[in-house]
């Protein structure tokens, strides 16, 4: 992941908390650019916890936090950082590690979209991001965490990395 120092009492994680170009089990298709507007709101708020990383949407279960956030052709790529000082947060590190638990999802309200009625879904052109979840049953199948990062606490530079499915 990065050089910069972390929370030893941490685990990190790369993943995708949405994909572009497929339809969810909600029916909703996140497009490219979809995330352009909450990727620059990001950037300005830098430092301020702008996107929370929440245990299954829940808003009074904050887990960590989001570190990064970057779109590529895939989808939106995210690096969080799970607190293992909260319960919930080492519940979820576990279940990462033990590899139950490898769904992402985003919270988001829709600014634009287009309907498409012959296909019966809804075109995701604007979101704004209101939080990430780890989660059990992602809305979006392939939306998942793909590594883990434990920060080793004697030796910042000492990391023991492990994937998911093979791919970070």
């Amino acid at each position: 992941m990065d050089g910069e120092r972390h929370d030893p009492a941490s685990l990190r994680f790369a993943g995708y908390a949405s994909i572009f170009h497929e339809a969810d089990s909600g029916r909703d298709v996140v497009m490219p650019g979809a995330f352009e507007r909450a990727l620059r709101d990001v950037g300005r708020e830098a430092g301020r916890g702008a996107v929370p990383l929440l245990w299954q949407h829940e808003a009074r279960e904050p887990i960590g936090r989001i570190e990064r956030m970057s779109a590529d052709e895939r989808g939106l790529r995210v690096i969080g950082q799970i607190a293992l000082g909260t319960r919930r947060g080492r519940d979820a590190a576990a279940l990462i590690r033990a590899k139950a638990l490898t769904g992402l999802s985003i919270g988001y309200r829709v600014r634009r979209a287009e309907v498409d009625r012959k296909q019966r879904l809804r075109r995701l052109l604007d979101v704004e991001l209101i939080e990430i979840s780890l989660v059990t049953f992602p809305m979006q199948p392939r939306a998942r965490v793909l590594g883990v990062e434990t920060v080793v606490a004697s030796a910042w530079d000492m990391t023991s990395v492990e994937t998911v499915d093979g791919r970070i």
